[in-house]
């Protein structure tokens, strides 16, 4: 059946506009003007794309038979206790969703490259604070049950969540520039024109997804590695804490460094690139992250129960709620202008960006 479908050729960085171009990956580009058809159909040809979707979109499936298992077959909707794990792994659903549509479709035009990743942008904050709620309620080391920075984790996580969101959009300005209509986001948050230079849009994207991270596993930090004595939680769960934790440290070491193509461009384009492995250090740090919480659920349930903050819509569903409305509201100032602007404005480049593929 595949043999009868007409796919479409693939091109190198030279062919193509620089606003799709990626840093040490050299060919296996798709048409940079590519039908939503077409998009679908590269799913099932070789392309520098084709594993980032796939290692996404296969994991949404399992994350969301285990969200179907604790809501419908455990009822977890009808105990409060379960909330947080509902809410972070809707967020494990969410994301990798996400991602795997901005890969698919983001070679429909510029806009749709930028409003693609918007949203993938949103659905990481998103996950980020579902792990937040989720560490709040299970895997806070009972030293700091109770304590001012618990009750303070979660809305401080919550506001995490809008500025990585903002930063995370605005990092794609580096590259389209000429694609947005930078005044009004000058007006709204008093931000200037960012120079073109790819080291700022990889510094504030580092910022937007690095600072919630690390702000989020403080108390599993400290359970795992620097709390001693009584209350520091010392169970058999750090083991899938521990796994988690060097998935995570590996899975940002690999974004941050564009590590292997950077040693060789052109050798890695379309199996074995920085991306690919992000996403499958990523999605198996995820794994983890879920197991760990799980166990902490059920074996210190009992003592959770007698001795934490009771979960509550407030600090539970309330804030997820509160974090998709908020980010869409965020992806919407940002796309708005690229979606009213007359379609020159969006396609308009320099001689040096002119697509070369046709």
């Amino acid at each position: 059946m595949l043999s009868l479908i007409k796919l479409q050729r693939v091109f190198s960085i030279y062919q193509v506009p620089k606003v799709y171009h990626e840093d040490s990956i050299i060919s296996g580009y798709r048409h940079p003007r590519s039908s939503a058809t077409d998009c679908i159909l590269s799913l099932f040809q070789m392309t520098n794309e084709t594993l980032n979707i796939w290692t996404h979109f296969l994991p949404t499936w399992y994350f969301l038979w285990k969200l179907v298992t604790v809501v419908l077959m455990q009822q977890g909707w009808q105990d409060s206790f379960t909330w947080p794990l509902m809410v972070f792994l809707l967020s494990c659903c969410i994301y990798p969703l996400a991602s795997s549509c901005a890969h698919t479709f983001s070679t429909m035009s510029p806009r749709a490259r930028h409003i693609c990743f918007f949203f993938d942008y949103g659905a990481l904050s998103f996950y980020s604070l579902g792990a937040a709620v989720v560490y709040s309620f299970y895997a806070f080391p009972d030293k700091w049950v109770n304590s001012s920075f618990h009750q303070w984790y979660i809305p401080i996580a919550t506001a995490n969540t809008v500025v990585c969101t903002v930063l995370a959009c605005y990092s794609r300005y580096e590259r389209g520039n000429d694609l947005f209509h930078l005044k009004i986001y000058i007006y709204i948050f008093s931000f200037s024109r960012l120079p073109e230079n790819p080291s700022f849009s990889k510094f504030f994207r580092i910022l937007a997804f690095g600072y919630p991270c690390l702000f989020d596993n403080i108390p599993l930090f400290y359970r795992v590695f620097l709390c001693t004595g009584d209350g520091c939680t010392d169970n058999d769960t750090n083991i899938l804490h521990y796994k988690h934790i060097g998935l995570a440290l590996l899975t940002g070491f690999l974004f941050a460094t564009r590590l292997p193509e950077r040693l060789a461009p052109g050798s890695f384009d379309y199996i074995g690139h920085s991306h690919q492995l992000f996403h499958v250090c990523g999605i198996l740090g995820t794994h983890f992250q879920m197991l760990a919480v799980e166990q902490d659920m059920v074996t210190r349930r009992p003592w959770l129960t007698a001795n934490s903050i009771p979960v509550s819509f407030a600090n539970s569903l309330g804030p997820a709620l509160l974090c998709v409305v908020v980010n869409l509201i965020i992806i919407c100032l940002f796309s708005l202008p690229l979606l009213s602007g007359p379609l020159h404005n969006a396609l308009k480049y320099n001689e040096h960006n002119k697509c070369n593929c046709f």
